[in-house]
């Protein structure tokens, strides 16, 4: 497909199977597409009637405080969604799965506004959804499916511009939107994730939380040319994951937002179906890998709408060693000066 394309003849092209659920899926990243527009233009908007990054009194199924961009957002996907004959429909924004149209040969999850806390701050945010074959049941029988049984993933994000990455099981491609037109235009087809980058991407003000293997493969990072990595790592955080996995897509590298000792952070903070599932659809099929620090995430079953997970995401090589660091037994180190009681990254 060339360079410029349409995401709608994208799409139809690269749909091998002509099924009602690959026809449900197509229909429905197209209505995404539209509602994506134009919370685009509703972002650009100047702020003369109040900030969008406004906290309302209102709260997610998961207790975070909704932001005033957050219910705009929500409320133009599930209204395009609803349009597109989607069956199973499951938000951040609401506390349970739901029905749209029972009849519908899919159910989507979605993140409708990814990274909230940059609104007001004018860095990229975005918008995530997973799409999985519909399952007669409860409104939840769709979403207990593992990630690899996904037709379709993606993420917007809205930032300088505004662009679509995803995936119907064929490759990864990136789409940007035509703000003329309206329309998102093919970048490149068959994306790939770099795989040499030494760059990685942690919230290290957490660092006395992580457990050991996390903490050890940072360290090394850290350590440079003179540690066992024998290079010089940089360290990237926009804390928002559409932005830091963009990142990653365009240049390589690592993500991690690990488990730790925190209360509420036992089991992860990203949610498996709408923001771990997703992404890690779109990195193996760019030729990358996803995992909970040992296991591949798509391999997980849901066990709940909300569920947590641990994350890593990126260059498969980077993701494998993360795994060796939690399979050695061995304690990690504490000898080397610059991990002691008052160095870099301890006080």
């Amino acid at each position: 497909m060339e360079r410029g394309a349409r995401l709608d003849a994208v799409l139809q092209a690269e749909s091998s199977m002509s099924s009602a659920r690959h026809e449900a899926a197509i229909a429905a990243i197209l209505a995404m597409a539209e509602a994506a527009s134009a919370l685009s233009r509703r972002i650009a908007e100047p702020p003369l009637e109040g900030r969008l990054g406004s906290i309302t009194s209102s709260a997610n199924a998961d207790g975070d405080a909704q932001r005033r961009l957050d219910l705009e957002a929500e409320g133009l996907f599930s209204s395009a969604l609803t349009a597109a004959g989607v069956a199973g429909y499951l938000s951040e924004e609401v506390e349970a799965a739901a029905f749209l149209n029972p009849e519908g040969a899919i159910a989507v999850a979605i993140d409708p506004l990814d990274g909230s806390s940059n609104i007001d701050v004018n860095a990229p945010i975005g918008t995530i959804f997973s799409i999985l074959p519909h399952v007669p049941g409860d409104a939840m029988a769709s979403f207990r499916q593992a990630g690899r049984k996904q037709i379709a993933a993606g993420f917007f994000i809205y930032g300088a511009q505004t662009s679509l990455v995803v995936s119907l099981g064929h490759g990864t491609h990136l789409f940007t939107l035509e703000r003329e037109s309206g329309a998102f235009l093919l970048v490149e087809a068959g994306l790939k994730i770099p795989g040499s980058v030494p760059e990685y991407a942690i919230n290290a003000s957490n660092y006395r939380h992580w457990h050991a293997p996390v903490q050890s493969y940072i360290e090394d990072c850290v350590k440079g040319a003179e540690g066992p990595r024998g290079r010089n790592f940089n360290m990237r955080w926009i804390a928002s994951l559409v932005a830091d996995s963009y990142r990653i897509f365009m240049r390589g590298g690592i993500f991690l937002y690990p488990s730790d000792q925190r209360k509420g952070y036992e089991q992860g903070r990203l949610r498996l179906l709408y923001e771990a599932n997703p992404i890690a659809f779109l990195a193996e099929q760019a030729g990358g890998g996803a995992s909970d620090g040992m296991e591949p995430i798509l391999d997980r079953l849901p066990q709940s709408a909300h569920q947590r997970v641990p994350f890593v995401m990126g260059s498969a090589d980077k993701v494998e060693r993360v795994r060796a660091y939690h399979l050695d037994p061995s304690p990690p180190s504490r000898e080397a000066p610059l991990f002691g009681r008052r160095g870099l990254l301890r006080t």
